[in-house]
């Protein structure tokens, strides 16, 4: 006889999970029972959010569904900032919740939540497991459904009185993979479609890729020729050096990049769902409006003709299409000038433009581009601060990008905890904004206690910068709720037993990274910038000056 949280410990070893991450609560004592002795690594945090948030990451970094237990109320309320990430990035996720007994239900118990309809829009599936009996079942269930087509976020709600009862079950064993096949005619309809285009692009992104994608995609665009643009935030789907690469179509894209998609006549589609932001708003593409052919390879056929007409749509996973393009014998058509314009657009974009101030973001980011081995993993959160990492880092390898396509503050520190934890021998920086940085550095005693050492590049101006230039835009010189007073980032890195280092001159930083990487701590290097500066093309002042004008 077992009792509920050994079977569900015992059923995570059956999934193959390795590492889970949480936030402890009474609710789910019995699953922190089961995992004392199931060899499975946890991951004690501060805050679920941060928590979730390292799930997710965990599962970029490995393919494999990111595992968080929380507490019931507000620690599944809290969660979801990581869930709703995992959601707008399709990413596999496996959530258990602890929950209220059973014969407490609908009386308005202590931290009692319907976590059906809570998660319903969040989730791509929720439930809650009544009968001890079928939990080898329902957690089956949820990692596969977690898995296929679109990948996402599952939530498991756990009734702690049901945890805690015993039952005689037997384990299900993890499904075999079943591998996927692309047809000869899916193969064929593609070169059918760029035989026929003139001025051809394609566009990368989405889920599950892995360097063997990457090269994949490399060797096809070679092959034929093709300018290559990746999607928000998935700049590592494609090493940025190769001359195929044409940028990314994400916030604050190179203009003359979206006038070319505009231009376009073919559209290849790998993966991406080409939302609102690739296609600038729907300005560059409106899907009400005749646009170029598009040819969209996608894994669930619920994507597939959602917002834009695919001319076809192919459901298949980009990288097994990729696999089978690879090895097709090139045609390329007559548009060598198009993609060596494209690439040559992308390496003017590259080129830095100076800021203000004695420390300046592209600088730091030219650096690190400039030192950083192709395997090092970088992370960041939401802020204006991104916008330079996005512009001017070079992407060598698949896997060594962590940012939320959904746009979320406080992501990039909890994902570099869980990159640190997963490639130790690796190099893991942070890019944070002062304010992105403040909503989980919390996480550093999480970093400190499990060994993980990232380092945080803190970018303090100040403000909550994206949001400031919004506001500069709509109500020049009219600043209100925008302004931050931040801590000693430094001090406080040192107070939680990591690392801390100050630069306040540009010539200051190489060596404070120096010591911060032999440090082998979690280190935190804060950039005092100057308040002027604002975004990789914008003083405050000119974008205050131009919306007073206008």
């Amino acid at each position: 006889m077992r009792h509920g949280g050994q079977i569900l410990a015992d059923q995570l070893v059956a999934q193959g999970v390795r590492r889970v991450f949480s936030v402890p609560g009474e609710s789910f004592l019995a699953a922190l029972d089961g995992l004392r002795d199931s060899g499975i690594a946890n991951i004690v945090c501060r805050q679920e959010g941060g928590a979730a948030m390292m799930a997710e990451a965990h599962a970029k970094l490995t393919g494999e569904p990111g595992v968080l237990f929380v507490t019931r109320g507000p620690g599944a309320t809290n969660a979801s900032a990581g869930i709703h990430v995992a959601r707008q990035d399709s990413t596999p996720m496996v959530v258990f919740v602890g929950q209220i007994a059973r014969h407490h239900r609908d009386r308005e118990a202590f931290q009692e939540v319907d976590y059906r309809a809570f998660f319903a829009p969040l989730a791509k599936w929720a439930a809650e497991v009544d009968q001890i009996e079928r939990l080898p079942e329902y957690i089956s269930r949820a990692f596969h459904v977690a898995r296929s087509g679109r990948p996402g976020p599952v939530v498991l709600a756990l009734p702690e009185d049901m945890l805690s009862s015993r039952a005689e079950v037997a384990d299900l064993p993890a499904p075999a993979p079943q591998p996927g096949a692309v047809s000869a005619a899916q193969v064929q309809a593609v070169c059918d479609a760029l035989a026929g285009a003139k001025r051809p692009l394609v566009v990368a992104g989405g889920p599950g890729w892995t360097q063997t994608a990457a090269d994949d995609l490399a060797a096809f665009a070679t092959a034929w020729d093709l300018p290559v643009a990746v999607s928000f935030r998935r700049q590592d789907r494609m090493d940025n050096a190769h001359p195929c690469y044409a940028g990314d179509l994400g916030v604050g894209m190179n203009p003359k990049l979206g006038a070319r998609l505009a231009a376009a006549d073919l559209l290849l589609v790998l993966g991406s769902r080409l939302g609102d932001i690739a296609t600038d708003g729907y300005e560059r593409l409106d899907p009400t409006r005749p646009g170029p052919r598009i040819v969209h390879i996608h894994a669930d056929p619920d994507e597939l003709g959602r917002v834009f007409r695919p001319d076809p749509g192919i459901m298949t996973p980009a990288p097994q299409m990729l696999a089978a393009l690879a090895g097709v014998p090139a045609q390329p058509g007559n548009w060598a000038d198009w993609r060596a314009a494209a690439r040559q657009e992308y390496e003017a974009w590259q080129r830095p433009l100076p800021t203000p101030g004695a420390v300046r973001m592209e600088d730091v980011v030219t650096w690190l581009a400039a030192h950083l081995p192709p395997e090092a993993i970088l992370t960041n959160g939401a802020g204006n601060y991104a916008a330079f990492l996005h512009r001017y880092y070079s992407f060598r390898r698949a896997g060594t990008q962590l940012a939320p396509t959904s746009g979320s503050m406080g992501y990039g520190f909890p994902a570099a905890v869980a990159a640190s934890l997963e490639h130790p021998g690796r190099i893991v920086v942070c890019m944070a904004g002062d304010g992105c940085f403040q909503m989980t550095l919390n996480e550093m005693s999480t970093a400190v206690q499990h060994g993980a050492s990232p380092i945080v590049i803190v970018a303090n101006n100040g403000r909550y910068g994206t949001i400031r230039m919004h506001q500069e835009r709509h109500y020049p010189g009219r600043v209100s709720g925008t302004d931050l007073a931040n801590p000693d980032f430094a001090a406080l890195a040192r107070a939680y037993g990591g690392h801390g280092e100050t630069v306040t001159d540009q010539a200051q930083f190489p060596d404070a990274f120096g010591r911060a990487r032999a440090s082998g701590k979690v280190a935190v290097i804060e950039l005092r910038l100057d308040p002027e500066m604002l975004t990789t093309g914008q003083t405050l002042s000119a974008l205050r000056a131009a919306a007073q004008k206008g």
